[in-house]
This record gives structure tokens, C-alpha cells and sequence, in this order.
């Protein structure tokens, strides 16, 4: 009902909560020689008593207050409304400010007084409020286009016609363009301009002139002076408000919603108008967006989404009673906002098909729904009751102080305010009433989605909707473990504004929106649940799309949780599966996880791959391909802990193993296409380093030595454009080494380092046999020697590779200086030290006391004593300490701590360098990192893993100076 006067009776008036501060009021009133006017006293005293901010707007705008009491509100806020939209005539900005600020104080008064009194229902409110607004920003809008055509030098400044004609599409949203603003609503706005009928520009850019312009808007609206403000602008609501200028251009708009528009944006749109600016600019743009609004056709994934704009766990029970203290009337449970979603999202469903759904109102769509049968009688009068009283207690709150608040207070002394205000007798009849419109809201939302899965966790809701975080959202983000739950859903919201290649569909963005419970309770598990999200925020960044990974996701629940591990331990690991999205694929296999396979499976595996290629060219993508599923699947094996960090080196030099013979096989095909084979002629690959020591990591490089031989007599080879021997043979070791480091539309797969060959970067790229046995008896130094106890023939026929392994084993145990050997081992490794020096116990490659120390004694000790006692050699460095400790040539005293030392270095090397891409910085590294570590080196925590390991590598160092010790200077 609506009234134009204040004939409310005095015992339905609200009592006055502070009668003092009323009586002060009428006090301040009096000495303004204010007269109250007959039969306003009850009303003024209930105003006064119950709201500071009225009191003080009375004593400001006494005499407005003396015609409002005498005129009634009505043709008071007539007079009102006009005055607002003719601010625009005002001389200057200050002068237009003025007038603006004046009619909204007046307004405040008008509107209040006419709700407390009862004389205007809720419609008449929030649409006075409305038209308010309507008429300030049209105001403000002429003001700001006749001020831009006077600087353009425009010949007609009409304000009037520019604003009709100039291009300027302004929408209002949300409660205002659907009529229903608040008490102390800001106004949400978006903004758009046609380019080709907007006529303003900012050197040269139409945007940046539109840009001013809205900027102008919020100042004339929204800064707060002494006469206070009118209202506060929010333009978070127009596409991709992070990412976007405050003005956007029609077409661009346009080819946002059509590619990127969310479920949620739809819902805003629905209570879209035109509210200042170019009404056929407006029109035709609300036209071409239309199908974007009202979908003829919806899949259930669309569905699914559209009832995530608002679901709550809450909804589904469990989770304790609704408390009136401190809860949000308009977020909370049962509150406004479950009683809009009710609406929208049934109106996103259903109204592309039927237009009679096509309503911005609250109330209008709720009886729309009721008249089409799709929302019982019941239902929408619980709900259309309900909204009426949770918008009342709303304009209550925010009449005390002229606060945007929606939040009950948490004292007792607070709600005994807002239950007074309200009307009520007490708190516990209004906790009572209040509590009962809670629960029927809830009942009816919960029923509405009842087939729905939660998309919330046991402990709370997760919405990601929106331009701003969820209150409840970040509580249960919290809960979970998430310091930083701000950050965590500003991420998501972005995912879901398509900001990265994964989420640019619609579809990757629904399938999202199903899986966003499991990801975040999968990363909460994760020992830094921030680190862990941080990560996995870098992870998707990285992949080109988004539908297949998260439909895998969807239907195996583990993978998510395996990739969520990864991303809280081994953010290097993470890095690589965004590269290579396609490795997840293999974790379809039951053993992937479980096993590692042997060499002979992973021969016929790379040889199944290779004899489907078509071609050279896809011969290499497919070892890179081969090459990354079965590193992955190592490095997952240890982060799971189903294989040892002891299997991982034996495991990745396997790997690189069947790609260096599986290349090598079709390098040779390759190069006999053209220049054939050299009859009777073999070539082989020696292994050297961790390659040679089958120590590798998920990280490491292949030292290569490339050998051939070919019979006395053949000088060339027998294809159609033969080649001599020696270039025969360079060719293909070349085109080895770029099979093996090219990189394809499958990346890259291993750097190639070939200094350890004869005469190092001087030498020729592959040597042949005779050349290598000369070589190794006569010119070899003392460095390369200690090298070649690491090597091995990995590749290419046995008789050469049995042949080889003979010079190599005549090399090693030719006696050698003993003295000699100990100097140049010892200024070998200081030369190391000078050129790659530790700053850290985690450089635990070159640290004193670190892998490389360890790896001096090993090959000097077999050096010197493999002419006695050949069984001492062994390519792997724990190997050969352990044969060196048998065979009494190493005391137990010096065997155990240097082995000690090399198995937990080895170890915690394995989880590092699949981890990270750097040495470990500790203070930096996260805590699923240091637990993995901590886990690798069998310690209580990282504290004691650092101190175990310094004690390691100290003990090594103590032995590495006793054998090696420096030269006397």
C-alpha cells in the first residue's frame, strides 16, 4: 500500500530506541525555531530515537523537513526528483555537485519517513530510491557530454541530444535496473560506447574519452564533500571488470559475452536497463547480446553451472542452526540473495523459451513462475513474504547510520536496536520472526536444487561467482587451510573470466565450476595448501586447454588429487606436466603408478612408437613423447613413494638408454636412405658421467662418446651419394645428437654434452676404434682416465661394444703414478671448486663434502688399485665405493660415512631435481617440498635432515682431504 501522507497510527509506529537523542533533536529543532507540525511528534520522536543519521539530516534540512511533513512525501520527492534532474544546468561542476547532494539529503528524509510511517510499501521505497538515481546520473551524464562537446568545440551543446544521440549506452544493474535499490545502495553500472557514433576523442582514442567520462560520473556521483555524496558507483559488474577499462566499446562487449559471458553475467543481465545515455544505442545493443541472456538451449553442464551461482552446502543440512546474531540478511543463509537466485536461475533456464519469464523484478518473476505452474502457490508466497521483511530489517540497518550494511550486530545491545527499530517488542520476538523466514527460504532454495550435487565442502559454501568474494566462501577457504583466501578466490574468479587458454570455452568453465570442490579439497590435503594453490594456479596457466584435462579429472578424482601433490611438493614436476598435458593420459594405465617397467618393456614400447611413425620427423616426436610419460612416471613413483630414490637412477638411465638406441636405429635408416652403409662397419655409443654410472636424474645430460670401426679396405659407404668413412660416421653421430637435442612441436628432450670425448671439443665428433684404443694407452690425462671409469658401451652392435669394453677395462687397470694421480685428481677437483663454488650444504652437487668429492675418491681409489685388483671397478659411484670397502682398500672408518653421504645426496638429489629447476633456496622452498625431502632422507623433520646432512657432508669432506689431500705449498 502507498500513501501520500503520514497518517500512520502511533501505536504501529516503532518506539524510539534512544529517546534521549530524540529529545536532543527536538532540542536542536526548537532552537532553529522548527515548529513540529500537529500529530508528527510519535512519528519524528520513533525517526529520531532510532536513527543518528536522520536526526542529524532533520536538523540540516529543517525547513525541507517542515514542507515534507506539511505536503507529504510524494509531491515532496516530485520536487525532488526534479531538482536532481536539472543539476546539469548548474554553471560549473561544483555548483551541479551541490545540487545533487542537496536532493539525495532531502531524499534520505522523504523516503525514510514515508517507510517508518508506513505510508509507502516497499515498491514505492526502493522505486523513489530509483528514480533518484535515474534522474542523478542522467543528470550528471548531461553535464559531463555538454562540458566534453564545449571542449571538442562542438558547434550545438545541447545536453538533451547528446545524450540521446551520442552513442553512450549506460545500463543500469543489479537492484537498480530492476527498481529495488536499497536505503544506502551504491549503483552498480556498465558502460559501453558505440565507436562509430560516439563522437568524443582522447588523443585520437574514443576509450580513452569514454573512460573520462565515466570517470567523471563517479565524481559527480559518488565523492563524498561536505554536502556528502549521492551515490557510490560500482562498475565491477561490466565484463571482466579486472582486466578491463571502465568503458567498453559496444563491439567489444558484444564479442565478449558471445566467447567469454558467464552464467553469473546472464543472471546480472537480466536486470539490465537503460538508465542514461543513447536509448537507440542502448536498445540495439541489448538486442545483439539477447541470445547470450536468453539461451534457447541448455545442456546439463550449462545447468549445472547455472545453479552454481548461488548453491550452499548449508542448503543440504548439517551444518547447524542459522544464528541472528551477526548474520548477513542479504548474503547468509536464507537470505535476500537465495530468494533473487531462486528466481534468476530458473529464469536463466527457462526464459529463452518462454518470454513470460523475461523479468527484472524479484516479485514479478517469482508470480511469473507461480502462473506458469513452475514454483508452487506456497513457495512463492513464503519466499515473496519473506523478501518483504528481509528488505525492511535491510533499509533498517543501513537508515541507522547511512551504512551499506547487511549485517545484524553481533551485541546484545545492537540487535535490541535493530529488533525496536524493526518494530518488535523485544530480540526474541524479532529473532523469532526473523528465524522463521531464514528457514523457509533455505527449505525452498534446498528443495530447488535437491538433485544438484554440493558444490560446497562439509564445512561451508564455495562460490565463485561474481566480482567480489563470497563472505561464507572465505570462511570455508579458511577452514580448510588457506591463509590467504582472498587471493585463492579472486584465482578461481579469474579462471572462470577465461583469462587463461584452459578456461576460454564455455564447456572447460562448467566442467570447472563441478570440479572446484574436489581441486581445493585435494590442494587443502597438500602439506601448504597457498603454495600448493600457487602452483597449480601456474599449471593451468600453462596448458593450451582446459575440457579434456578436467573431464579426466572428473572421472578419476585421484589424478586430481596425484596433481595437486605435485603441485604442493614439485612445482618443477607441475611445471613440466603443463607442457605436457598429454602425459596424464598414461596414468589410465593400472600399473603406471605402481611399477617400474623393465629395460625390455620399455625397448618394445619405444619400438611399438617408432614403427608407427610415418615419418623421420615423427620417429622424433614420438621418442619425445615416450621419453616424458616415462620420466613422469618416475617422478610421480617417487613423489608417491612407491619407488625408492635408490630405483630412480637405474630407471631413468634406462630410459635414456632405449632413446639413444631406439634414435640411433632410425638415424641410421635416415642416413642410409641417401648415402647407404658402410659394408662390415659398426658404430657405437660409450656412456660416460651419470649416464655411464646409471646415476641419472629426471634432469640430467647424456656425456657421449661416439666409436666406429669399419673393415681394412672400405673407404666409403655403398648408398646412391656415398660418403667416406670419417664423414660417413661424423654425419651420423651428428644427426644422433640433434635426434636426440632438436627441438619438435613435442619439445625438447636431452642436452648432448660431448666434451669427455678424445681430445674434448677438438677432437672429431665420433673417433674410430683404432683411434680410441691409441688414444686411451697413449695420450689420455689423468682427468679423462678418471672419467672413463664411468664408462660404458650403451648402444650399437655387441661385437664393437664387447670390443670396447676391453680398452676401457685395459685403460683402468694400466698401473698409474700414485702420487701423480692424487695431484692432478686434487688440483682437478680445486680447479672445480674455483669455477663452480658452494654457497650452501643444498648445493649438494659441489659442496665440500658433496656428490662430486665423493666421486673423486671413487675414481682415484679405483685408478690406483684396479691393476691389482680389477673386481674394485664399477661405472656407479656407491658401487664401487662398496667393492673398494670389500676388497680392503677402503676402511670401514672411511667406507661408511662416505657411502652414508652418498645415498642420502643421491636421494635428496632425485626429489630436487624433479622438484625444482634450481638448488634449493630452504627459506623459500615450501613446505611440501621440505616434507618430501624430509621423507627422501629418512628424517624426522627438515630441521634435522639439514643437520644430518651437514654432519654428512662434513664427515665426507674429512675423508676426501685424507686420500686427495692438497699439495704442500
Amino acid at each position: 500500500m502507498t500513501s501520500d501522507a503520514f497518517t500512520q497510527a502511533p501505536a504501529a509506529l516503532p518506539a524510539p530506541f534512544d529517546r534521549a537523542r530524540a529529545a536532543r533533536t527536538f532540542d536542536a529543532l526548537a532552537e532553529l525555531n522548527f515548529a513540529v507540525p500537529a500529530g508528527s511528534d510519535r512519528l519524528l520522536e520513533a525517526v529520531f530515537g532510532n536513527s543518528p543519521f536522520l536526526a542529524r539530516m532533520a536538523v540540516r534540512e529543517h525547513a525541507f523537513l517542515g514542507e515534507l511533513l506539511a505536503r507529504g512525501p510524494g509531491r515532496a520527492f516530485e520536487t525532488i526528483e526534479k531538482a536532481a534532474a536539472s543539476a546539469h544546468e548548474g554553471a560549473d561542476i561544483a555548483t551541479a555537485m551541490t545540487i545533487l547532494r542537496r536532493a539525495k539529503r532531502q531524499a534520505s528524509l522523504a523516503v525514510a519517513l514515508a517507510d517508518i510511517s508506513g505510508a509507502w510499501d516497499l515498491a514505492a521505497v526502493t522505486g523513489a530510491l530509483s528514480r533518484l538515481a535515474d534522474a542523478s546520473l542522467g543528470s550528471a551524464l548531461r553535464f559531463l557530454l555538454r562540458e566534453a562537446a564545449r571542449n571538442a568545440g562542438l558547434p550545438d551543446a545541447d545536453p538533451v541530444r547528446l545524450e540521446a544521440e551520442t552513442g553512450l549506452v549506460v545500463l543500469a544493474m543489479g537492484k537498480f535496473g530492476a527498481f529495488e535499490l536499497n536505503y544506502s545502495s551504491d549503483i552498480d553500472l556498465v558502460v559501453f560506447y558505440d565507436a562509430e557514433r560516439f563522437p568524443f576523442r582522447k588523443k585520437g582514442d574514443a576509450r580513452g574519452a569514454a573512460v573520462d567520462i565515466v570517470k567523471g560520473l563517479v565524481k559527480l556521483l559518488g565523492e563524498t564533500t561536505q554536502d556528502g555524496y549521492v551515490f557510490r558507483v560500482d562498475l565491477r559488474l561490466r565484463p571482466d571488470a579486472g582486466a578491463t577499462q571502465v568503458a567498453i566499446s559496444t563491439d567489444a562487449a558484444e564479442a565478449y559475452y558471445e566467447e567469454m559471458g558467464q552464467n553469473w553475467e546472464r543472471a546480472a543481465m537480466i536486470k539490465a536497463r537503460p538508465a542514461a545515455g543513447d536509448p537507440h544505442a542502448a536498445a540495439e545493443f541489448l538486442r545483439n547480446i539477447e541470445p547470450f541472456i536468453w539461451r534457447r538451449h541448455l545442456d546439463y553442464a550449462a545447468i549445472e553451472d547455472i545453479h552454481s551461482i548461488k548453491r550452499q552446502i548449508h542448503a543440504y543440512g548439517g551444518h547447524g542452526p542459522i544464528a541472528v546474531a551477526g548474520h548477513n540478511v542479504k548474503l547468509g543463509r536464507g537470505g535476500i540473495r537465495e530468494i533473487e537466485f531462486f528466481a534468476q536461475t530458473q529464469q536463466l533456464i527457462l526464459g529463452g523459451r518462454d518470454v513470460s519469464l523475461r523479468l527484472r523484478g524479484t516479485l514479478a518473476a517469482l508470480e511469473a513462475l507461480r502462473a506458469r505452474g513452475l514454483v508452487s502457490d506456497m513457495a512463492a508466497a513464503d519466499l515473496g513474504e519473506a523478501y518483504l521483511f528481509l528488505r525492511g530489517i535491510e533499509h533498517r540497518l543501513q537508515m541507522i547510520e547511512d551504512e551499506q550494511t547487511h549485517t545484524l550486530p553481533k551485541s546484545h545491545d545492537g540487535l535490541a536496536h535493530i529488533a525496536c527499530f524493526a518494530g518488535f517488542a523485544d530480540t526474541d520476538a524479532f529473532g523469532a520472526a526473523l528465524l522463521q523466514r531464514l528457514e523457509l527460504v533455505q527449505s525452498h532454495y534446498a528443495r530447488l536444487f535437491e538433485r544438484a550435487p554440493p558444490l560446497g565442502m562439509a564445512g561451508g559454501s564455495l562460490v565463485f561467482t561474481g566480482v567480489e568474494d563470497d563472505p561464507e566462501t572465505i570462511e570455508t577457504l579458511q577452514g580448510m587451510g588457506f591463509r590467504d583466501p582472498s587471493h585463492v578466490a579472486g584465482a578461481i574468479r579469474g579462471w572462470h573470466h577465461g583469462r587463461i587458454r584452459a578456461t576460454r570455452s564455455a564447456r572447460a568453465r562448467e566442467i570447472l565450476t563441478k570440479l572446484m570442490p574436489a581441486l581445493l579439497d585435494a590442494l587443502a590435503a597438500t602439506a601448504d595448501p597457498d603454495a600448493a594453490f600457487v602452483q597449480f594456479d601456474l599449471f593451468l596457466s600453462r596448458l593450451p586447454s582446459g575440457v579434456q584435462l578436467f573431464s579426466l579429472f572428473l572421472a578419476n578424482p585421484e589424478f586430481l588429487k596425484l596433481v595437486a601433490t605435485i603441485a604442493g611438493s614439485a612445482p618443477r614436476l607441475a611445471d613440466y606436466l603443463a607442457r605436457s598435458p598429454g602425459v596424464l593420459d598414461a596414468l589410465l594405465d593400472a600399473g603406471f603408478l605402481h611399477e617400474l617397467p623393465t629395460r625390455a618393456r620399455l625397448d618394445r614400447l619405444l619400438g611399438e612408437q617408432l614403427a608407427l611413425s610415418t615419418s623421420y620427423e615423427a620417429g622424433l616426436d614420438a621418442a619425445r613423447r615416450f621419453a616424458k610419460e616415462q620420466i613422469f612416471r618416475v617422478g610421480l613413483q617417487l613423489i608417491e613413494g612407491t619407488a625408492l630414490a635408490e630405483d630412480a637412477g637405474p630407471a631413468f638411465t634406462d630410459i635414456a638408454e632405449t632413446v639413444i638406441g631406439g634414435l640411433l636405429a632410425a638415424a641410421e635408416e635416415e642416413l642410409a636412405s641417401s648415402a647407404g652403409r658402410i659394408p662390415g662397419g659398426a658404430f657405437a655409443v660409450i656412456a660416460m658421467g651419470k649416464l655411464g654410472g646409471r646415476e641419472m636424474t629426471a634432469r640430467s645430460d647424456l656425456d657421449l662418446i661416439f666409436v666406429y670401426d669399419a673393415p681394412a679396405g672400405v673407404e666409403a659407404s655403398d648408398g646412391p651419394k656415398p660418403q667416406a668413412v670419417t664423414h660417413y660416421y661424423a654425419r651420423l653421430a651428428q644427426r644422433l645428437i640433434a635426434a636426440l637435442t632438436a627441438l619438435t612441436a613435442e619439445g625438447n628432450l636431452y642436452e648432448v654434452d660431448m666434451r669427455l670425448r678424445p681430445s674434448g671439443n677438438k677432437g672429431p665428433v665420433a673417433v674410430s676404434l683404432e683411434s680410441f684404443i691409441r688414444y686411451q694407452a697413449q695420450d689420455a690425462w689423468t682427468w679423462e682416465r678418471l672419467a672413463l671409469t664411468r664408462a660404458r658401451a650403451v648402444a650399437g652392435p655387441a661385437a664393437l661394444c664387447g670390443e670396447i669394453a676391453a680398452v676401457i677395462r685395459q685403460a683402468l687397470t694400466r698401473e698409474s703414478d700414485a702420487a701423480k694421480l692424487v695431484r692432478d685428481a686434487r688440483e682437478m677437483r680445486d680447479r672445480l671448486a674455483a669455477q663452480f663454488p658452494a654457497r650452501q650444504v643444498w648445493d649438494l652437487k659441489f659442496a665440500p663434502g658433496g656428490l662430486v668429492d665423493i666421486e673423486f675418491v671413487a675414481q682415484a681409489l679405483q685408478l690406483r688399485h684396479a691393476h691389482r685388483t680389477p673386481g674394485i671397478l664399477d661405472t656407479n659411484t656407491i658401487s664401487a665405493l662398496e667393492r673398494l670397502a670389500r676388497a680392503g682398500l677402503l676402511d670401514a672408518a672411511e667406507a661408511e660415512p662416505l657411502l652414508m653421504a652418498a645415498r642420502l645426496q643421491r636421494a635428496l638429489t632425485q626429489m630436487l631435481r624433479i622438484a625444482v629447476e634450481t638448488t634449493l633456496d630452504p627459506h623459500s622452498a615450501t613446505v611440501g617440498l621440505k616434507s618430501l625431502l624430509t621423507r627422501a632422507g629418512a628424517a624426522a623433520d627438515f630441521t634435522a635432515l639439514e643437520s644430518e646432512l651437514t654432519r654428512a657432508q662434513k664427515h665426507a669432506r674429512l675423508v676426501f682431504e685424507r686420500i686427495l689431500p692438497s699439495a704442500p705449498s
